[in-house]
């Protein structure tokens, strides 16, 4: 189907949304086509999650109009929502891991039959039409099992598959590809092509802007709050949507500073010999020093993430042994590695980072309250005072410390996060996936920022799963592999010689 022979299946127009008085969203508004993927652009705080709850009846609009197929329609619930034929898939994964993968998929509409059976849930047909919607997905799994029993990249693709299942007119996908790695998003964009030529009308919002050039046919920019504007994708380029997303031409910040120069002789700050943990790590050896920042470059599952786990003390290493300034330890837990100088900004915000439900200050807070035990408490003045000082040096968007920092877009939960390890003053930050989720602009800010705490001759590891922030950051990038490390690249080395040595003998 050619959009442009087509009306509008969904357009939103005039939206308002106020919270507490101020304004979220101004006279917003978008268009969706059949048969187009419409990417939905704009930094962290633009206002595009609110858009989408709006759309999907999570949040009442304080003003606007709504039309599906021609039709004023205002959905008041997401189950409104799907009853219409828009579907979403959050970033976080918002299933229930306790039950099986054809369970998730159908939850809340199971297939039945029988009235003499009182309505039995028919298991064999759910199980059937659960492996179609999996195997569509690309996947080839057993759909009895637990969703828990996956990886996260997994349980992604079924939540995909479960949005797909309730026959949609529109899917709004929000960030879907923060969990995948490369060979599993070019999968999942196959079967976005596909539905696309089936006429449904696909959201996407990412950050990535290689994706949206990849597979988007239009594009919307909100910046703010308010509506920037529309364009067919092949007629916005890269630096022109980033220009729309800012307000302003990027020019300075088009390229990053290469790393600054650091003591390459001097002694280990941190220093791990043949460290590793029996299932999760096999053991390896890392040298990290003051001034420098060591990426750990490797594709999802490489053991990135279990390694900065076993540093901080969240695991305990069954082999090797680690020093810190020369000195042997063993920490059993994370209050050691914290009071031995480390920080650990962790991968997963939501269920290992935030409080949701604690204010933007005490979050700011909690880990130097932790560091200065409890026989030292912070003032909720000296609090204000510090979460203040990190709100504007992070660039952190919130009407006030006090706000609930769940209530903040995720980028802005995030320099929050990276704001909490910072104000205890660490010697080492181990960053694992400081940008995911986060925009362009706020990813630039995060880059300079450790530039410039290892100008500072704080030592930072930087773990990301876009190799440009690696190559772009690091003044020696450590390649893992099937949770071994296999080999180290100095700074300047290009994205290409990574995936080289990551492919290396690759089996």
């Amino acid at each position: 189907m050619n959009p442009a022979d087509a009306a509008p299946v969904l357009e939103l127009a005039g939206i308002h949304k106020q919270f507490a008085g101020i304004p979220a969203l101004q006279d917003v508004r978008l268009r969706l086509y059949p048969g187009e993927i419409h990417a939905l652009m704009g930094q962290n705080g633009a206002g595009k999650s609110t858009l989408i709850k709006v759309l999907t009846g999570v949040l009442e609009a304080s003003g606007g109009q709504m039309q599906l197929a021609g039709e004023p329609v205002w959905p008041d619930s997401p189950l409104a929502a799907q009853r219409l034929g828009i579907s979403t898939v959050y970033q976080e994964v918002n299933l229930c891991p306790n039950l099986s993968v054809a369970e998730n998929i159908f939850a809340g509409r199971y297939p039945r039959y029988g009235l003499a059976q009182g309505f039995r849930i028919d298991w064999g047909t759910v199980n059937r039409r659960a492996r179609e919607l999996v195997a569509r997905m690309g996947l080839d799994i057993d759909v009895t099992r637990l969703l828990s029993s996956y990886p996260v990249a997994v349980q992604q693709l079924v939540a995909i598959a479960r949005a797909i299942g309730i026959e949609s007119k529109v899917l709004i996908l929000d960030e879907p590809t923060s969990s995948l790695d490369d060979d599993e998003v070019q999968k999942l964009f196959e079967v976005l092509r596909r539905l696309r030529g089936e006429g449904l009308a696909i959201v996407f919002v990412t950050h990535f802007l290689n994706q949206v050039y990849a597979v988007s046919d239009r594009i919307t920019v909100l910046r703010n709050g308010t509506w920037v504007g529309e364009w067919r994708a092949s007629e916005l380029g890269p630096q022109a949507l980033i220009a729309a997303m800012l307000g302003r031409e990027l020019a300075a910040q088009s390229t990053a500073a290469a790393p600054p120069e650091f003591d390459d002789a001097a002694p280990a700050l941190l220093l791990a010999e043949g460290l590793g943990q029996a299932g999760q790590l096999q053991p390896m050896d890392l040298r990290v020093r003051a001034g420098e920042v060591v990426g750990l470059a490797g594709l999802l599952g490489s053991g990135r993430t279990e390694l900065a786990r076993l540093l901080f003390g969240l695991e305990t290493p069954d082999r090797g042994m680690l020093r810190i300034d020369g000195e042997t330890v063993a920490f059993s837990n994370p209050a050691e590695a914290i009071r031995h100088g480390l920080a650990l900004c962790p991968e997963e915000r939501k269920t290992d980072g935030i409080v949701a439900e604690l204010s933007v200050r005490e979050n700011i807070a909690l880990a130097l309250q932790a560091r200065m035990g409890m026989r030292r408490f912070l003032s909720r003045a000296e609090q204000t005072v510090l979460a203040e000082r990190f709100v504007q040096a992070m660039g952190i968007k919130t009407v006030s410390v006090d706000t609930p920092i769940g209530l903040l877009s995720g980028g802005n939960q995030q320099k929050a996060m990276i704001a909490r390890w910072l104000a205890t003053e660490p010697r080492l930050l181990i960053l694992d996936e400081p940008t995911r989720g986060v925009d362009v602009a706020a990813k630039q800010e995060i880059m300079e920022q450790i530039l410039r705490l290892a100008k500072a001759g704080m030592a930072v590891i930087f773990i990301s799963s876009e190799m440009s922030e690696v190559v772009r950051v690091a003044h020696r990038i450590v390649v893992l592999r099937d949770r071994r490390k296999v080999g180290e690249l100095p700074a300047g080395s290009s994205e290409d010689a990574v995936y080289e040595l990551i492919a290396a003998e690759h089996v």
